[in-house]
């Protein structure tokens, strides 16, 4: 199932079953594309139809944030729970450890990568991982490509910003089995951001964590307001007869 929220029909998937998805694509090789939408996302697509279209094309849209999930419940079909890039991640790698998968990440700063990598392999041995920086040229792009398609990885996680990495993806299906657009999600793996303690997190308050590590996003955050608005008018819109 899924519901509609400013134009993009967002998956009501709990993470596991998120997770579940994944695990039957790769094994059955069913090639298919996950965005992870957060409310900034989505606000974006509402006046970028190109974008709207490119993120309701792709085989499951999670609810990355509280926002989203917030959003769902107020339209009246509830998702089970946030679904975001960096927890969808973490969720996969025990899976991706036990069947020995081919991971490959592309994104983050020269340097963030290697040190995600060194990070994943300590815990998951058996995950066969690798990757490339993110600022890359486009001179440069044919070999990544190569690298990758080389590689013939299962999971194919970016991390190049949004919207950018559901461009990319979008244009280069052929890359991996289960291609995931993941934002910022090589920083916190290669420990480099901390994410919030737990305890946070289970209070929903991530976004205010960060915000407060990294004061510079402030203005990222003014579009939750305008979302929020969007959001209730568009629930308004539907009670109206």
């Amino acid at each position: 199932m899924r519901v509609d929220i400013l134009g993009i029909t967002v998956n009501t998937y709990s993470m596991r079953e998120t997770v579940e998805k994944i695990r039957l694509s790769v094994e059955n090789q069913v090639r298919t594309r996950v965005v992870t939408a957060n409310p900034e996302m989505i606000y974006a697509s509402n006046q970028d139809q190109r974008l709207r279209e490119l993120i309701n094309s792709a085989d499951i849209i999670t609810a990355d944030g509280i926002g989203v999930v917030w959003a769902a419940r107020q339209l009246g079909t509830p998702v089970q729970e946030r679904v975001t890039g960096i927890d969808l991640v973490q969720s996969l790698f025990p899976i991706a450890n036990a069947q020995k998968w081919r991971l490959f990440f592309l994104g983050g700063k020269p340097g963030v990568v290697e040190k995600a990598i060194k990070q994943v392999v300590q815990k998951y041995p058996e995950i066969d991982l690798k990757g490339h920086h993110g600022y890359f040229s486009l001179e440069e792009e044919n070999r990544v490509l190569r690298d990758i398609l080389a590689f013939q990885p299962d999971v194919l996680l970016v991390g190049l910003g949004a919207p950018r990495q559901e461009y990319w993806l979008a244009q280069h299906p052929q890359l991996a089995t289960v291609s995931i657009g993941v934002g910022g999600s090589f920083d916190a793996l290669a420990g480099i951001v901390i994410r919030a303690p737990k305890r946070l997190q289970e209070f929903h308050l991530e976004w205010l964590y960060r915000l407060w590590k990294e004061p510079r996003r402030w203005k990222r955050q003014t579009v939750l307001p305008r979302f929020v608005i969007k959001v209730l008018l568009q629930g308004i819109g539907r009670k109206t007869p």
